[in-house]
């Protein structure tokens, strides 16, 4: 029993230690992604990520996205991509591809968190995504966790 204890325990930790520079490879490529970023491109990707979602069935009819605005967007993103990849950030690239097949993903990822959050920070997204808030019953919640 207790080799086995051991045996996982080594595993487990050798695993760690083959995990930990392909994530660090990838949070370097998203690092390196961000940096290269402007305020204004970010919130460019953030509306290319805004467009992208409302395509959705279920949201088409809620935004009036113009065909040449997509198009526009879409040849930003694809400039951008380029950019990053063959200037900015090309030895992060290659390093992050080499020690895992998903980094550019998980760069990816991590370059669309950061260009929301260059939304989020604007007063009226603050306001308009809490204005839910006033309309929750909140006395019976009081109610549900007083049980």
């Amino acid at each position: 029993m207790k080799s086995r204890i051991l045996t996982l325990l080594l595993t487990l930790c050798c695993s760690m230690f083959f995990l930990i520079p392909a994530n660090a490879n990838a949070e370097n490529l998203g690092t390196c992604f961000v940096d290269s970023l402007n305020g204004k491109e970010k919130k460019s990707l953030a509306k290319w990520m805004f467009f992208s979602m409302a395509s959705h069935p279920e949201l088409q009819s809620y935004a009036n996205i113009s065909a040449e605005d997509i198009s526009a967007s879409d040849s930003f993103v694809a400039a951008l991509i380029t950019r990053l990849f063959v200037e900015d950030c090309t030895n992060e690239v290659k390093t992050a591809q080499q020690s895992d097949p998903q980094a550019i993903k998980k760069a990816f990822e991590f370059v669309g968190k950061v260009a929301m959050q260059e939304l989020m920070t604007n007063q009226a997204v603050k306001t308009a995504i809490t204005q839910y808030a006033k309309q929750i019953d909140q006395e019976n919640i009081r109610r549900t966790f007083a049980k």
